[in-house]
């Protein structure tokens, strides 16, 4: 009887990551001596064993998928018989992955779709025209197919780990509780003719990206130890806060004197509104304001406001924010950690597959070079790290075997930075073009052309300065089109030398040159379309003549563009570069804290619309004005400064999805909040600034520090990296920053005997001493 077993437990101790390790034998087979530290039996035959080539091309599969799991950093936790393999490979296929991306932002979306729709062009009540609302079924529909995809993506999960490690994996079990409950709500609101109020399934739908991302578990896991530190500052915080709204309920309290009741008046009236107006000065966002009442009657109350500011803005804020970075740096080196065991686990399981495979003897250990050339022409990874790692086992062709110390070296490739070689500059026969190659390649060329850009930049100012008094009408088109033109002509020039001189490929091997390039052709068909349009079809200069778009609105795109080709100086600047780099990076590398932070605004903005949804109403008068200033306003409509309406910012609100959002950012960045505060306070209750202080404790205060925290890990690492580099190595090396880069000085190697430790835990590995 053979036995398709799963593997227990996983590299980090937690269940919920689980990727790949061989793991059936066969009933009754003899296992493997041990030989040296330790052996290993796999799914399959036993080493020394007579086989067929169908027993082969399992262990060659099975070594495939180890390495793919090793380079993706998942833990070996799945059967590894041939058809799981398949299906395996298949579930991590770019095709499926994307599907299932693709399903999981279709499910988000809906948000701006379901009602209340979002589908408006302006979000102010006073002149929103009404939204399109979809009928009843159209965005269930679609729900119900991502339904189905997510239920066949746990399906297949929980085949693939088996029964026995499903149960255990909280994050599976969560799933399966999710998909259910939302196939009950979808449900109900068919049956209800989708008119229900609350739909409970859509504070369920961002669950569905947290769980799809192991890297989105681990900062959510290390968040979560985070926070009894944070919360001991946050209490220090609250009694300081305390504290100062006690001393100003006494310091200005209701005199007898009207005059000397400013202060009282518009901020210490009642508790409530004293420590929001304290909360308020924390974040910096009413200052002065909430002292100017106090401060023109005696300048010694400043003493007041600036003790409060000194003591909460500028130490405890800043103090939180030393202890956020401080802890979470922490956990999340101690996640890394696991994310390297798991990948020299991978590796370590590998050698020990194909060595067993290759054996003559059941005593060798060892495995032949050229069944690891033949498995690295099958594994799924990126070309250069392919070819790197192939170049390192052929170094190894002349001994024909490989050990396992030089099985793991061939492997370290992976933790290295990439080193873009740029093509071989092109060879001419001609003495002159040889001279004429020298110079157009020479770094002079490049920053002549970054001088003449700059030439361009300030033209195009001093013309800005010149018209910005000037009607449409009066502005001469024809001095500003006849400089780009000659700019242009420039830009043009320039890419056409440097192709000349460093090739087709050797040109395009720069990411600078691929941006100018594309540029500058962009910026002659747009000149080209200008000669057309406005010179060739107008010859006369009729003014009534009309085109798609205006002499002057072409010009100024041109113009744009041009500013935007100035960002071409950045790569040749190596402060400027680092910065740069470490800006992409944070976009492409660093996507698990923007998912947290979509997460978290994705759950508030469904709190806020069942709870403000349609609570400010504009005054019957201002809904019959449109884009009217507020001093042109009936006079029996009269606003207080500084409040909401005052301010005019109707559009903010919760009446749909997207305006929540944009709503809860004004929050998170706490400039005006507290105008947010009073007006959702003073329309529904006072508990609504519950609501406010949760988000910017969760938004301003939690996630900004995380993400200062991970910003100063990256530039340090980078900046660590590139102290000693000159520019033109900046540009060479695409330094490819992810987490796991940035801790990789502190994280400590597994030695063997905790690898073979780890691999003898699981029930389907045989190991021998």
């Amino acid at each position: 009887m053979e036995t398709h077993g799963l593997l227990t437990g996983s590299v980090n101790g937690d269940p919920a990551e689980y990727g790949s390790l061989p793991g059936r034998e066969r009933a009754g087979a003899p296992r493997r001596k041990s030989s040296g530290r330790g052996s290993l039996s796999v799914s399959g035959p036993p080493c020394g064993a007579e086989r067929g080539s169908d027993a082969e091309e399992l262990y060659i599969q099975q070594a495939v998928v180890l390495i793919e799991d090793a380079v993706q950093y998942r833990s070996i936790n799945h059967r590894v018989d041939a058809r799981s393999l398949r299906l395996y490979r298949w579930y991590y296929s770019r095709i499926c992955q994307w599907g299932l991306g693709l399903a999981i932002a279709v499910v988000l979306l809906l948000a701006f779709v379901e009602r209340p729709s979002s589908l408006s062009i302006s979000s102010d009540p006073r002149h929103r025209v009404p939204a399109w609302e979809p009928p009843c079924g159209f965005t269930e529909s679609i729900e119900m197919l991502c339904l189905i995809v997510f239920a066949l993506d746990l399906a297949v999960k929980g085949y693939l780990i088996g029964w026995e490690e499903f149960r255990k994996n909280k994050w599976l079990i969560a799933y399966t509780v999710v998909i259910s409950f939302s196939v009950i709500d979808w449900v109900l609101s068919v049956s209800m003719a989708c008119d229900e109020k609350f739909r409970v399934r859509r504070l369920l739908r961002p669950f569905f990206l947290l769980q799809n991302s192991s890297m989105m578990k681990k900062t959510l896991k290390c968040i979560k130890r985070t926070l009894p530190e944070i919360a001991s500052v946050i209490l220090l915080l609250a009694l300081h806060l305390c504290l100062f709204t006690m001393i100003a309920m006494l310091l200005f309290a209701k005199s007898e004197d009207p005059k000397k009741n400013g202060e009282w008046k518009l901020h210490f009236r009642d508790l409530p509104s004293s420590l929001t107006s304290l909360l308020v000065l924390l974040t910096t966002a009413n200052n002065p304001d909430v002292m100017n009442p106090a401060y023109s009657l005696n300048r010694a109350y400043s003493i007041f406001f600036i003790t409060f500011s000194m003591i909460g803005t500028y130490c405890l804020m800043n103090l939180l924010t030393a202890i956020i970075y401080n802890q979470f740096r922490g956990y999340l080196l101690m996640s890394v950690q696991t994310s390297i065991i798991r990948r020299r686990l991978g590796i370590r399981a590998a050698f020990q597959v194909l060595s067993c495979q290759g054996a003559q003897q059941a005593a060798e250990d060892r495995v032949a070079v050229d069944l690891v050339l033949r498995v690295m022409f099958r594994v799924q990874m990126k070309s250069y790290y392919r070819k790197a790692i192939t170049e390192e086992v052929q170094k190894h062709a002349d001994v024909a075997f490989m050990d396992r110390e030089a099985f793991r070296k061939i492997f370290d490739e992976l933790d290295k930075d990439r080193i873009k070689e740029h093509p071989p500059l092109p060879v001419y026969n001609s003495l002159v073009l040889q001279r004429l190659q020298m110079v157009f390649s020479h770094y002079f060329i490049t920053i002549l052309g970054n001088v003449v850009a700059l030439a361009n930049v300030i033209c195009i100012c001093t013309i800005l300065v010149l018209n910005a008094e000037k009607s449409t009408a009066e502005r001469d088109s024809n001095i500003i089109e006849t400089i780009n033109i000659c700019f242009i002509l420039y830009y043009l020039f320039e890419v056409c030398v440097k192709i000349f001189a460093f090739g087709w490929k050797g040109y395009l091997s720069y990411r600078n040159n691929i941006f100018d390039c594309f540029l500058t052709f962009l910026l002659l068909v747009l000149q080209i379309t200008i000669f057309f349009t406005h010179r060739l079809l107008n010859s006369h200069g009729d003014p009534s003549f009309e085109a798609s778009m205006s002499l002057w609105e072409m010009v100024r795109l041109i113009n744009m563009l041009i500013v935007f080709r100035f960002l071409r100086i950045i790569p040749d600047i190596k402060l400027m570069a680092l910065v740069a780099s470490t800006l992409l990076d944070l976009v492409k590398n660093l996507r698990a804290f923007a998912g947290i932070l979509l997460v978290v605004y994705y759950v508030f903005a469904v709190f806020g619309i069942w709870l403000f949804e349609g609570a400010i109403k504009p005054p019957p008068e201002m809904s019959l004005i449109s884009n009217t200033s507020m001093e042109n306003i009936t006079s029996n409509y009269s606003v207080q400064c500084g409040t909401y309406e005052q301010l005019e910012y109707w559009p903010n609100n919760f009446n749909d999805f997207a305006a929540a959002i944009i709503l809860l950012y004004d929050v998170m960045i706490v400039n005006n909040w507290q105008a947010f505060i009073e007006v959702y306070s003073r329309h529904t209750t006072e508990w609504s600034k519950i609501y406010f202080v949760c988000w910017w404790l969760t938004s301003s205060v939690m996630w900004v520090n995380l993400f200062v925290a991970v910003i100063l890990e990256n530039f340090i690492y980078k900046w660590d990296r590139s102290h000693s580099c000159s520019v033109t190595d900046v540009e060479r090396i695409r330094y490819e920053t992810s987490v796991q880069f940035m801790f990789r000085e502190q994280i400590q190697e597994p030695t063997e005997e905790e690898l073979l430790c780890q691999l003898n835990r699981h029930p389907h590995l045989h190991l021998h001493w």
